[in-house]
């Protein structure tokens, strides 16, 4: 009776051993909004917990850097651009990107047309909104390109550090002003100005795009077999998580907004954001393609100036080894 008993109480054991689920932090990039959706979706469809993954999903915000998060052990994963990626990576923070859910860009530049502005040609001497905190970064890459000093003196452009709102250009305190895609550009719409008013130069038109929403982790556990494997899991059930949000629009926008602690996002906006970020992740696999990282070198290497992004090629800052085992 008693050998059992121990029997059955090691069988239990063995089987919570199996059931147990590896627990993994992602720190966003922003606060939560369907930019984030194919993250909300795996977890409120239960797609991490079929990975074996207990995923907690921490929102970003305008104080919240995710390189000093994860350099600081707040998380295991994070989401990034490039730009800010490699900068941290060169100035010591080992980060590798895993995996690519964003296959283009969303960022523009968005100016009212009673500017006189057609083309980037006439950004000269104008004043152009740009958000910093690592996202100024596309911005320079792009200016340097064009042969326009940041520093506002004559014959280049003057830059209005840009809240993460349109403000600027509303109350016309700028020519154009930074947006994305999928937030604010729609702002600008929202606020009355037609889209028949604006000139939009999307950066991959212009041939300067840099990568956007990769996810990273560090180099000491991509050294751990044990992590790349949860890692590899939550790639794979992230990837599933954006499939279904590009299959089901509207209620992945329901999801995002049931996990708005803030209450601050509307139906409406998400609904839109929604169908713009779905544009964004379609084609992608999860996996890096090489030339679209080569390319973002390139033009970020491009900027130079006084305080360039990073001073030469970076190495060891990919690794497809998740991703491998993700695709399996």
């Amino acid at each position: 009776m008693k050998r059992s008993m121990i029997a059955a109480a090691a069988l239990f054991g063995a089987m919570g051993v199996a059931q147990a689920q590896d627990k993994l932090t992602l720190q966003l990039k922003w606060v939560t909004q369907a930019q984030f959706a194919g993250y909300y979706v795996a977890k409120d469809k239960g797609f991490y917990k079929e990975a074996g993954l207990d995923v907690t999903i921490k929102p970003g915000g305008p104080d919240i850097a995710p390189p000093q998060v994860i350099a600081g052990g707040g998380a295991d994963v994070i989401v990034e651009w490039m730009p800010a990626a490699l900068a941290a990576r060169e100035k010591g923070v080992p980060l590798v990107n895993i995996a690519q859910p964003f296959k283009r860009s969303g960022m523009m530049l968005t100016c009212r047309k009673d500017t006189g502005i057609k083309s980037p040609d006439d950004f000269k001497n104008r004043t152009l909104g740009v958000w910093f905190f690592g996202n100024e970064y596309p911005f320079m890459a792009w200016m340097a390109k064009l042969g326009l000093k940041t520093d506002g003196s004559a014959g280049g452009v003057k830059v209005v550090k840009q809240g993460f709102n349109v403000d600027p250009l509303l109350q016309k305190q700028a020519d154009c002003v930074s947006t994305m895609t999928y937030n604010e550009y729609w702002q600008v719409i929202d606020a009355g100005i037609k889209a028949e008013d604006l000139v939009v130069f999307k950066y991959e038109d212009q041939g300067v795009s840099t990568l956007e929403d990769g996810l990273y982790t560090t180099e000491a556990k991509l050294n751990d077999p044990k992590q790349v494997d949860a890692l590899a899991r939550f790639v794979k059930a992230s990837m599933k998580g954006w499939d279904w949000a590009r299959a089901n629009q509207q209620a992945a926008a329901k999801i995002v907004l049931d996990n708005d602690a803030t209450g601050a996002q509307t139906e409406k906006h998400q609904v839109r954001m929604m169908g713009e970020i779905n544009k964004l992740t379609e084609g992608s696999n999860g996996k890096l393609e090489t030339a679209d990282y080569e390319r973002t070198v390139k033009t970020l290497l491009s900027a130079g100036g006084d305080a360039p992004v990073i001073t030469k090629a970076p190495t060891g800052a990919t690794s497809s080894k998740v991703t491998d085992a993700a695709l399996k």
